[in-house]
C-alpha cells in the first residue's frame, strides 16, 4: 500500500505542472485561424503544434485553415476563431474600421511574398508597368499577398484597379494557375514560389524573402507573420494569450536551430507539395526572414502604416493609434521562460 501510494504521489507530481497550467488558463480551448497553414510564412505556427508547445502550454489548440489571410480575419471577426495567425498590417487596416485588434507574438520580420511574372504570358517582360490590365493571382483578396502587390504596383505607377486580382490559394492551385497560363503574374509565398522558380514557371520581380530586400522597398523594418486577437480577448484571457507566445516564441528559437532535415520531420507530408528538395531550399530562402525571438520591432508599426498608407487613402486620412495595435509584454515573458529552444 505504502508503495502504491508512493508512485500515485510521483505521478501526480509529475503530472502537476500542465495540471496547474490548464487549470490556470482563462481558456484552454482556442481556435486560431490562418490563411494557408502549409506556408513557410506560418512555419512557427506548425512548430509549435507539431512538437506538442501548444499541448505543453496546457492549451487545446484547433487550427482553422483557410484559402488566405483575409479569410482567417473573416472568421475571427464572425466570431468563428478566437485568434488569427496572420499579417501584422491587418491590426492597422481593423483599426480604420472601428476594430481594436492587438499583434502579440511575431512569426515573421520580413513578408516573405515575392511577386512575379509568368513567362509563357509575358516572354518579353521589362517593367513593372506591363502588368496593366492583367490577371494578377493572390492568395486571397484583401490578403497580405494582395497589399505587397497593390505597394509594387503603385511604385510603379499603377492603381489597384489596373490589374485584375485572382485568388488563387497558397498551394497547388496557385502552382496550376500560374502553369495554365490563367494569371500573368503572382503574389504569393514558400513552398509555391520555389517551385514555381525551379521549373522556370515563375520570373520574380520583387522577394522581400530578403530582410535587406524587404527593408528597401518599405523603407524600414515590416513585421509579418505574427499572432493576434481583439483587444477584449487579451483582456479577459492574458494567461491564455501568453500560453500561446510561449508556444509561438520557443517554435521560433527551434526553427533557428533546426537544419532543413529537421524541418522535413516536423511538417506534413502535404506541405512538401510532393518535392522535398523543393521544400528544403523554400526554408532555406525563408529562414532569414523568421523571428528568432517573437519581439516586434519598434519601427515595424511606423513601416506597415507607411506602406499601406501609400495605397490605401482611408488609411493616410486617418489618426492610427500604433502602440495598441501590438504589445512585445507577451514575446519578452516568453523569451525569459525559454530563453532556449
Amino acid at each position: 500500500m505504502q508503495r502504491r501510494s508512493f508512485v500515485a504521489a510521483a505521478s501526480a507530481m509529475i503530472a502537476l505542472p500542465s495540471l496547474v497550467r490548464a487549470q490556470n488558463l482563462e481558456k484552454s480551448k482556442i481556435t486560431i485561424a490562418v490563411g494557408g497553414k502549409n506556408l513557410l510564412y506560418y512555419l512557427p505556427l506548425t512548430i509549435a503544434e507539431s512538437l506538442g508547445y501548444f499541448k505543453q502550454e496546457g492549451l487545446d489548440v484547433t487550427i482553422a485553415d483557410f484559402a488566405g489571410g483575409s479569410r482567417a480575419l473573416q472568421a475571427m471577426i464572425g466570431g468563428s476563431a478566437d485568434v488569427v495567425s496572420g499579417a501584422f498590417e491587418h491590426t492597422i487596416n481593423m483599426q480604420v474600421k472601428g476594430q481594436r485588434l492587438r499583434a502579440f507574438v511575431l512569426q515573421g520580420r520580413a513578408p516573405q511574398i515575392v511577386l512575379g511574372i509568368n513567362p509563357k504570358t509575358m516572354p518579353g517582360f521589362k517593367s513593372v508597368a506591363e502588368l496593366k490590365g492583367k490577371k494578377l493571382g493572390v492568395t486571397a483578396p484583401g490578403s497580405s499577398t494582395n497589399v505587397l502587390a497593390n505597394f509594387v504596383l503603385g511604385k510603379a505607377g499603377l492603381k489597384p484597379g489596373d490589374v485584375a486580382i485572382v485568388g488563387v490559394g497558397a498551394g497547388n492551385g496557385a502552382v496550376a494557375a500560374m502553369r495554365a497560363g490563367q494569371i500573368d503574374a503572382i503574389s504569393n509565398l514558400d513552398p509555391v514560389i520555389t517551385l514555381l522558380a525551379r521549373s522556370g514557371d515563375l520570373k520574380i520581380v520583387s522577394d522581400t524573402r530578403v530582410v535587406a530586400e524587404a527593408d528597401r522597398v518599405f523603407g524600414g523594418p515590416m513585421p509579418a507573420g505574427c499572432m493576434y486577437a481583439p483587444q477584449s480577448f487579451l483582456d479577459k484571457n492574458p494567461a491564455t494569450a501568453q500560453a500561446i507566445a510561449n508556444a509561438i516564441v520557443r517554435a521560433d528559437r527551434w526553427i533557428h536551430q533546426a537544419g532543413a532535415g529537421d524541418i522535413i520531420k516536423a511538417v506534413p507530408e502535404s506541405y512538401l507539395l510532393g518535392d522535398r528538395a523543393v521544400y528544403v531550399d523554400a526554408f532555406l530562402a525563408a529562414k532569414g526572414a523568421l523571428s528568432a525571438d517573437g519581439l516586434f520591432p519598434e519601427a515595424g508599426a511606423e513601416t506597415a502604416r507607411r506602406a499601406l498608407a501609400s495605397i490605401d487613402p482611408e488609411i493616410a486620412g486617418a489618426k492610427i493609434d500604433l502602440a495598441a495595435i501590438y504589445t512585445n509584454e507577451y514575446a519578452r515573458k516568453a523569451a525569459a521562460k525559454y530563453p532556449k529552444a
